[in-house]
């Protein structure tokens, strides 16, 4: 059966038992789609596609793959996120998203195999890890919308679940995060969990950090690098990924002494002694010389160490004393002691380098201990209710 309309109209032809061929122009070029479905369906769809030049939001059929476009999508973003960002991107979707569906074509993909998918998913990964897939995978399918490569984006009407909160970290309160640090005194990493735990500096920050950074006279850190590790480049310095993350931080009393203490160690190493009867005033560290440079053989005060190798060893040795937790929720345990005791917003937000409206967001996790403290302030006013 074919369906003939005027030469403006487009046709369909019969193809099968609800298939249907979808015939169409454009500006003078003629389109095709299969469309499955009934025949009114297939009526009221080459209506819509009509519409769509018309109104000139159409998307010419293309037989790309989610293969194709995720690596187009991959090159695109690579010009405003860090190459280690892309290459994030690029893993979580190429392991949990294109063995499904990376050869079924673009235009193709509907939300129910979406919606397949993440239950797929679920049954091996937490539900924060598949919300991130659903995140990361939305985004790519949104940016073939604005390039009129897709008409409709199938992830945005998928269920993705909800990550629970107790699934994104652990947040410590003053008295746990301090017994965490002892836990750590005598061993290579005690250092960059001081630092981690006092100032709030994120891990890949820690690891770029200099000795020129520190200005032992005013007791402050000044962050102004980080390190990224990529495929690609290997272990490189680049710049903070914000200009809120180029910051000042004071430092206290307690961590200054333990870095002077850690400096003094360095100048011995140049000098060839540790002797207190041996001047280290003259002493100099090369310029770039890092406060927690790597330890492999031979030695070298700008190699940079390893973050993977560092985030592993805290967690095996955190999980040793107890405390099953990330390096990097040392900074999340920072930021929500210093607003839980009173710490105003702009000044945390200032040290951890983000907007107050974020630091809010993200970091101001109730303690087990605030709940209790609200219901004594509430106790007060209600004493006489009896």
């Amino acid at each position: 059966m074919t369906n003939r309309r005027g030469h403006g109209d487009g046709g369909i032809d019969r193809r099968g038992e609800n298939s249907f061929r979808l015939r169409y122009r454009v500006r003078g070029e003629r389109h095709t789609v299969t469309f499955h479905g009934s025949l009114s369906e297939a009526r009221a769809e080459l209506r819509r596609l009509l519409n769509t030049a018309d109104t000139g939001t159409h998307v010419a059929p293309t037989r790309t793959t989610l293969n194709d476009w995720v690596t187009k999508w991959l090159e695109l973003r690579q010009r405003s996120v860090s190459t280690k960002t892309a290459e994030h991107y690029g893993a979580l979707l190429k392991v949990h998203v294109l063995p499904v569906l990376g050869e079924r074509a673009l235009q193709d993909i509907d939300v129910t195999e979406i919606d397949k998918l993440y239950g797929r998913l679920a049954e091996h990964l937490s539900p924060r890890s598949v919300r991130h897939i659903h995140v990361i995978l939305k985004a790519c399918l949104r940016a073939a919308v604005l390039k009129r490569r897709l008409a409709d984006n199938p992830v945005a009407r998928a269920d993705a679940p909800k990550a629970k909160e107790s699934d994104a970290w652990n947040v410590l309160d003053a008295d746990r995060l301090n017994a965490l640090v002892q836990g750590f005194k005598g061993t290579a990493l005690y250092g960059i969990v001081c630092v981690a735990a006092f100032t709030g500096m994120r891990r890949n920050e820690i690891l770029a950090l200099r000795w020129v950074d520190i200005d032992f006279v005013r007791s402050t850190i000044k962050v102004c690098r980080s390190l990224e590790e990529t495929k690609a480049k290997g272990r490189t310095i680049k710049e903070p990924k914000t200009e809120r993350g180029k910051r000042t931080i004071a430092v206290d009393a307690g961590l200054l002494e333990l870095l002077r203490a850690e400096h003094r160690q360095h100048l011995a190493i140049v000098a060839g002694t540790d002797s207190p009867q041996v001047s280290l005033g003259l002493v100099r560290l090369p310029a770039d010389a890092l406060v927690f440079p790597s330890l492999v053989q031979p030695f070298d005060f700008t190699r940079l160490r390893n973050p993977t190798s560092t985030t592993k060893l805290f967690m095996k040795h955190a999980a040793k004393l107890g405390f099953p937790i990330r390096l990097h929720d040392l900074r999340h345990s920072h930021g929500t002691i210093l607003l839980a005791k009173g710490v105003p917003i702009h000044e945390v937000a200032g040290r951890l380098g983000h907007t107050a409206a974020l630091l809010l967001q993200i970091y101001a996790h109730r303690l087990p201990k605030e709940d209790q403290r609200s219901a004594e302030i509430i106790g007060a006013m209600t004493g006489g209710l009896t």
